[in-house]
């Protein structure tokens, strides 16, 4: 069979297999986001499981990366795809890790109730879920300008943090009884808004391998 043809077959399956990991991140933030608005420790245990599952979508589609590198030699474009691969799924086990951390969230806030909502968490969450969605598109559709649509949400979830941030630290102030609650609930709003920051990762580096250039998103 022609060298272009199979390495074009099996780029087409490593996109695939990218699509599987992302929908499955995806779908456990969107666990660990209902576990927190349900205080279900249950559903969250559920997220804390499945990272290892993520974890070994990363290995299986490196390694399929690394053989096709080493046997197909790509160059050019090509090249810079295999690269920006790995770049998507080192950025999507860590979202999958920041899934975990609030899901351990959740499993804490059932056992010691917040003083507070929790609405701008999860509107946090569900922007960092938007935007993963609308960067694989991108990637999928090998669209930069779409990359540089699903960063620029990054915004939104910056400035929900910011709020939930001088809201809790002025809390703080006022009732200092409620510092350690209020510590939990900043250290998730940290690690949601880090969501944020790692598909933009994602969007640089689809920039990168549509157009060879190296972008900075969202400064």
């Amino acid at each position: 069979m022609n060298t272009r043809i199979v390495f074009l077959e099996e780029l087409t399956r490593l996109r695939h297999d990218i699509l599987i990991m992302a929908s499955r991140v995806e779908e456990d933030l969107g666990k660990a986001l209902a576990a927190l608005r349900t205080a279900d420790p249950e559903l969250a245990r559920e997220v804390k499981a499945d990272d290892a599952v993520i974890n070994a979508m990363q290995l299986k589609i490196e390694d399929q990366a690394a053989i096709l590198i080493a046997t197909q030699q790509p160059v050019a474009r090509d090249l810079r795809e295999m690269v920006t691969i790995f770049k998507i799924t080192g950025n999507l086990e860590r979202l999958g890790d920041y899934a975990v951390h609030t899901a351990k969230a959740a499993i804490k806030f059932a056992g010691d109730p917040p003083f507070r909502s929790l609405e701008r968490l999860e509107r946090m969450g569900e922007t960092g879920k938007e935007m993963l969605r609308a960067a694989i598109d991108a990637y999928l559709g090998q669209d930069g300008q779409a990359a540089r649509a699903a960063a620029a949400l990054d915004d939104r979830i910056d400035g929900e943090h910011k709020a939930l941030t001088e809201e809790t630290l002025e809390l703080m102030k006022e009732h200092p009884e409620l510092i350690k609650k209020a510590v939990r609930l900043l250290n998730t709003s940290g690690f949601l808004e880090r969501l944020g920051d790692h598909v933009t990762n994602i969007c640089e580096a689809i920039i990168y391998m549509i157009e060879s250039k190296h972008e900075e998103l969202n400064e």
